[in-house]
């Protein structure tokens, strides 16, 4: 199977490499892709150099998958070019999640709305992607009302720049480069994820919504988020107050959870058990804890989930799509006829 890694030079792009590795994914021949000025550098993947190279020389080279982390006008541009010859493309930007005519997809919940037709396909925001594994289950039981969601995300979900910008504020030395954010982000916290919109809300809350409502395939849930940027080197949490349609039982609840694909719930406050983003570093699952019903509405619940944001969030989210178009022969019939 031939494989190219867009934006393979990126955060997300080096643990796309590391995910592929460890999850043995069937590639034969890698194609690592970067921009321009990396073109002709080296990569390494299994232990073996890769040269670099560039986005036209990768459409021409044939490929039956191409996983894109390159940003969204890159994205725009490019992933058509490469569906066209009829390699499939899981991209990790914004640009195609809220097209009609795309799939958005969190494997555990949704990927059976995939079929061979889909030559593109959208994976979500990092914070929408662990959040959806924990309301997934619930929504299908239950039926999701509202949700009233505040987010903890890294400054790792930003990119290399915000990285240096947190490790040279924390080691007190200059930064030779435009920060990230408009405030320092070591030893604080900023209610401040992307751009804001004119309702008030940022993009990045605004991804919570709509997201949601796309993966869930249910546009009467009412949603508001909060979404905060904090000093911690990977991992996103996320408080999630949920509202149900029906009844339920805490314990029924807390089962259901345990027994979900990619979940793995830690909530035994006895022992002071509950996830934290520095447990689920390098960490594939979604972490959900602090399960316990919300005393001031009916039907309402209270979780916390953690997840590695590059890992589950970016990453491994999309190899499990990828590993599903194997699984369900669509990208088989692909690597046959190629």
């Amino acid at each position: 199977m031939k494989v190219a890694v867009v934006g393979v030079t990126g955060l997300v792009g080096q643990v796309m490499l590391q995910v592929l590795e460890e999850r043995k994914f069937p590639v034969t021949e890698l194609v690592p892709v970067a921009s321009e000025r990396s073109v002709g550098t080296t990569i390494q993947f299994k232990g073996q150099d890769h040269t670099v190279v560039g986005l036209q020389t990768a459409v021409d080279s044939n490929l039956d998958l191409a996983i894109f982390s390159a940003g969204g006008s890159v994205s725009k541009e490019w992933a058509p070019k490469f569906a066209d010859k009829g390699t499939f493309v899981v991209d990790n930007s914004s640009a195609w999640r809220m097209d009609p005519t795309k799939k958005l997809v969190v494997p555990e919940v949704n990927a059976h709305v995939l079929t061979e037709n889909d030559k593109i396909i959208a994976n979500p925001n990092c914070s929408t992607i662990q959040m959806i594994v924990a309301l997934g289950p619930l929504h299908e039981k239950y039926g999701i009302k509202r949700l009233v969601i505040s987010t903890y995300q890294s400054f790792t979900g930003t990119g290399v720049k915000a990285v240096k910008q947190y490790t040279c504020e924390r080691d007190g030395v200059d930064n030779n480069e435009a920060d990230a954010y408009p405030y320092q982000i070591f030893e604080n916290c900023l209610p401040h994820c992307d751009v804001f919109f004119e309702n008030g809300y940022t993009k990045e809350e605004m991804k919570l919504v709509n997201e949601t409502r796309k993966i869930l395939g249910d546009d009467s849930i009412r949603i508001t988020a909060t979404a905060v940027r904090v000093p911690v080197d990977g991992g996103h949490s996320e408080s999630v107050n949920v509202e149900l349609n029906n009844p339920f039982d805490i314990d029924e609840v807390r089962e259901l959870l345990i027994n979900s694909e990619g979940l793995v719930v830690k909530d035994d406050i006895k022992n002071n058990v509950y996830p934290m983003p520095l447990y689920s570093k390098n960490l594939d699952p979604v972490f959900v804890g602090r399960i316990r019903r919300d005393e001031s509405l009916d039907n309402g619940l209270n979780m916390w989930i953690v997840a590695d944001n590059l890992r589950k969030g970016a990453a491994t989210n999309a190899v499990q799509i990828s590993e599903y178009l194997i699984k369900s022969n669509i990208l088989k019939q692909r690597v046959l006829a190629s």
